[in-house]
């Protein structure tokens, strides 16, 4: 993504409505440490990786005629996560391509966005876009992190060599009722 603008700082407090009347565009690249959640799932490792979005706002007419508010966003990041086989730290690349049309109530959106294929929100004055952003990435996160190939050999069982040699002889139970005279009188 290269852009000869200035990337936007107010984009906590975005007016979508008049971006997409604009068509206009909106940018940026943050240090992931300013996003708290994704930085929970690094372990803290991720404060020198940056993500990188951008989005674009417009009006499309709706199924009943009137235009909608739409806005497209692509972001992506890469983070580094823990492997899951080796326990060692693995750079996963995310990258989001959305389309989100917004509606004027949340009863609405419920209704509408189990049926469309687009993301279906609620339509806010004061719209929080970094927060979007870390929400799509937050759901392009692996469920188990992991290198294709572990730089080290992964260690997949662990034996000790004393256990089997040293194994004690368990007395047998029955042994006991074998010493007994049963019916045997005295």
């Amino acid at each position: 993504m290269k852009h000869d603008k200035e990337p936007v700082t107010a984009a906590r407090h975005l007016d979508l409505k008049a971006l997409a009347l604009s068509g206009g565009d909106v940018f940026g690249h943050e240090s992931l440490s300013k996003f708290e959640r994704i930085m929970q799932e690094t372990r803290g490792l991720g404060g020198d990786s940056v993500v990188n979005w951008s989005a674009h706002g417009e009006m499309r007419p709706g199924a009943s005629g009137e235009d909608q508010v739409w806005l497209s966003l692509t972001a992506g990041a890469i983070v580094p996560l823990v492997c899951q086989r080796c326990m060692g730290s693995v750079d996963v690349a995310l990258s989001v391509d959305r389309q989100f049309r917004f509606v004027s109530d949340e009863k609405t959106a419920e209704a509408e966005d189990d049926e469309s294929e687009e993301d279906v929100l609620v339509l806010a004055r004061d719209f929080d876009l970094p927060a979007l952003v870390e929400d799509e990435l937050l759901m392009e996160l692996p469920l188990i992190p992991r290198h294709e190939t572990c730089p080290q050999s992964v260690k997949l069982e662990a034996l000790d060599a004393d256990f089997d040699s040293v194994t004690p002889e368990k007395p047998n139970p029955f042994a006991v009722l074998a010493k007994m005279q049963i019916g045997k009188p005295s």
